[in-house]
């Protein structure tokens, strides 16, 4: 019975654990969806050549850019600088969080556009949607990020597994005997291996191998602008030992 127990909440811990890394993951593929949204309206509503449409979409890798780099309290300013060219620094420093003020640096590119007649009404509507739809994945992620799993509720489990699979030799020598220690092991292995499994998991954006895989998410919209103005793309990032970081 202590073993179900068990079994059921390690279960629940698993589960919450993997929803915040597939919606960090969601949120992700929404940022990748949404960047080639803007790129194709641009190229719609803005003549492809324009400076500002360039602007604009430099922008958009900046702000993919600086979201990696919060969630991962890290500095990306080697990997932005690229794209920063046409920007100035009140594009990214305005807030205590960069992305914050690229996505209000590309809402007044596109108040400029339309006072100056580059954008009509309903493209601005348009391309504001997508940025819209920024700030929601950004909400989003930082709510993942700062919002971890009860601590004392993981602890828990923790302490509990190494009770359980201290005492389970006791309680099961009588009928196994001498492969006793060849059923605590792999009853052992299970329960420790999910537990390790769920603090992996609960945590998606930082650099261990199971995390996701932001800095080739961040490469992609790279690649999606650099086809979209006409520049020669970077290429895709490769997986290492079979991992992506």
């Amino acid at each position: 019975m202590f073993g179900i127990s068990l079994s059921i909440f390690l279960g629940f811990r698993n589960n919450a654990a993997y929803e915040r890394w597939w919606e960090a993951r969601r949120e992700w593929g929404i940022l990748v969806a949404e960047t080639r949204s803007l790129a194709r309206a641009t190229a719609t509503f803005i003549a492809p050549d324009a400076h500002e449409r360039r602007r604009l979409l430099h922008l958009a890798v900046v702000f993919a850019h600086s979201l990696r780099g919060s969630l991962r309290r890290e500095d990306v300013t080697a990997d932005t600088q690229r794209w920063r060219a046409l920007c100035d620094e009140t594009a990214y420093n305005r807030y205590s969080v960069p992305a914050a003020s690229v996505l209000r640096t590309m809402g007044e590119d596109l108040y400029r556009m339309r006072v100056r007649d580059v954008l009509d009404l309903t493209g601005a509507r348009v391309l504001d949607e997508r940025l819209a739809a920024f700030a929601s994945v950004q909400a989003s992620c930082e709510r993942i990020s700062n919002t971890p799993l009860p601590f004392a509720y993981a602890l828990l489990v923790h302490r509990t597994a190494y009770v359980y699979c201290f005492l389970l030799p006791f309680a099961i020598v009588s009928t196994v005997g001498w492969l006793t220690p060849l059923f605590t092991a792999i009853v052992a292995y299970t329960f420790f291996g999910l537990d390790a499994l769920s603090e992996e998991l609960e945590e998606p954006f930082g650099h261990a191998d199971n995390d996701l895989a932001l800095n080739a998410l961040c490469r992609t919209i790279e690649i999606e602008i650099a086809e979209a103005t006409g520049e020669t793309p970077p290429q895709a990032l490769q997986a290492e030992g079979f991992i992506l970081t």
